[in-house]
C-alpha cells in the first residue's frame, strides 16, 4: 500500500472572529531578539492603528504614513497572509509561487493579478504601481532580484521583509546564515505586523489565534518517537534538503522527528544521494511543487525517483513507502506550516507504527 498523504480537500475560511490582540511581545527578528515597540501602533482598547506608523523590520525601521491602498506581495507565504487578513482589494500582484493558493483563498486571489510565476522584473512591478512591497525571502530585494529596498524608496515604495528570513539586519534568503533555530513565533510577528501596518489588527489576532490552536491540537497527537527523517524539497541530481534550523527542522521537533541532516546550518542545504542512503531515513518528507523549475519539482516525479534510482531503491523506507507529502509552501515558514503539522499527523496516526 502507498502511504502518501496528499492534499486534503478545501478548508473552511479561516476564522474571522475578534480576538484580543496579545502579540506585541512575539520574538523579534532573531530567535531571541526582544522586539522593539512599534511607534504609533494602535489607539488603546480599540485594536486600531494610528499613523504615522513606525516598526522595526529585520534590522531597518520602516515607517507608513498611511495605510498601503496597492500592495504587492513578492512570494506565495506573504501573499497567502495578505488574502486570510481580508486585504485582496488592496492588492495590486502577486508572484512566486510555488502551489495552488489555499482552497480556502482562492475565490478572493482571483481578483488579484498574477505579476509572475516566478520573480517579476522592476519594470514589471513598477507598472503595478504598488506603494508597498511584501517579501517572505530576502532575495528579492538583494543583488540580482527584483529591487533594492532603497530603489523601491526613492520611487515612494514602501516595503516589509518577514522576520522568517532575518536575524538582525541579514537576510537567510539573500546570502546570510541561519545562526538560530527558526521558531513559530517569528511566523506569527509577520502577521501581527502586516495586521499593524495595513490596520487590520483583530483579524491578525484572529489568524494567529486560529493557527496556534490548530498548531496544538496536531502536535498533541502526534509523537514519531525520534524516527529518522529525510525532507526533500526539490531536485533529483543534488537534492535540496532541510538544514537543522529552517522550516524543515522546525516541522521535526514539533512532530518528533530527527531529521537525518540537522547538522547543517543551510535552510536547504544540496547533499548527494550517498549521503541520503548512509542516513537511511525511516521517513521520507517529500515536497509536491507545482512549480516546475527543477528535476522531480512533483510529487509523482520524486517518487519515481527513489524507487528506480539504483542507489535509493533499496531503502527500507522507499521499500515500505514510508512517505509523507507536504506542498512546498508547507514545507516554508508560512501558514501552511500549520498544514504540514497536520499532515505529518495525520500520517503518524495511520502508519507511525509500521516500522
Amino acid at each position: 500500500m502507498l502511504h502518501v498523504l496528499r492534499s486534503h480537500a478545501a478548508r473552511p475560511p479561516l476564522v474571522a472572529g475578534v480576538v484580543a490582540l496579545a502579540l506585541l511581545a512575539l520574538t523579534g527578528c532573531g530567535a531571541s531578539e526582544a522586539v522593539p515597540q512599534a511607534t504609533g501602533t494602535a489607539t488603546a482598547g480599540e485594536g486600531t492603528t494610528s499613523y504615522p506608523l513606525t516598526i522595526e523590520d529585520c534590522g531597518r525601521r520602516v515607517t507608513v504614513e498611511s495605510a498601503p491602498q496597492r500592495i504587492v506581495s513578492l512570494d506565495q507565504n506573504s501573499t497567502e497572509i495578505l488574502l486570510s487578513l481580508g486585504l485582496a482589494d488592496r492588492m495590486v500582484g502577486t508572484a512566486s509561487w510555488t502551489d495552488p493558493v489555499l482552497p480556502s483563498l482562492a475565490a478572493a486571489n482571483e481578483r488579484v493579478p498574477r505579476l509572475s510565476d516566478n520573480a517579476p522584473t522592476y519594470e514589471v512591478l513598477l507598472d503595478a504601481r504598488p506603494d508597498f512591497v511584501t517579501a517572505s525571502f530576502g532575495r528579492h530585494y538583494g543583488q540580482g532580484g527584483v529591487a533594492s529596498r532603497e530603489r523601491l524608496a526613492e520611487t515612494g515604495i514602501g516595503s516589509y521583509l518577514s522576520p522568517t528570513d532575518c536575524e538582525g539586519d541579514v537576510s537567510i534568503n539573500g546570502g546570510g546564515k541561519r545562526t538560530q533555530a527558526l521558531t513559530t513565533e517569528q511566523l506569527y510577528r509577520e502577521i501581527h505586523d502586516l495586521a499593524v501596518v495595513f490596520d487590520v489588527q483583530r483579524r491578525g489576532a484572529a489568524l494567529v489565534a486560529e493557527l496556534r490552536a490548530r498548531a496544538e491540537a496536531a502536535t498533541a497527537r502526534t509523537d514519531l518517537d525520534g524516527q529518522r527523517a529525510f525532507f526533500w524539497f526539490a531536485d533529483t541530481k543534488t537534492p535540496y534538503v532541510a538544514g537543522g534550523l529552517g522550516s524543515g527542522q522546525l516541522l521535526a521537533d514539533e512532530t518528533g522527528l530527527d531529521n537525518v541532516f540537522r547538522s547543517s546550518r543551510d535552510d536547504w542545504p544540496a547533499v548527494g544521494w550517498e549521503q541520503v542512503v548512509a542516513a537511511d531515513p525511516q521517513v521520507i518528507v517529500l515536497g509536491d511543487l507545482q512549480r516546475d523549475r527543477f528535476p522531480g519539482d512533483r510529487l509523482d516525479d520524486k517518487i519515481a525517483f527513489l524507487e528506480h534510482d539504483p542507489l535509493t531503491k533499496d531503502l527500507d523506507a522507499v521499500r515500505n513507502h514510508r512517505f509523507v507529502a507536504l506542498h512546498g509552501a508547507e514545507l516554508n515558514p508560512s501558514i501552511r506550516f500549520v498544514d504540514g503539522l497536520e499532515k505529518i499527523a495525520h500520517w503518524s496516526a495511520e502508519h507511525g507504527d509500521d516500522r
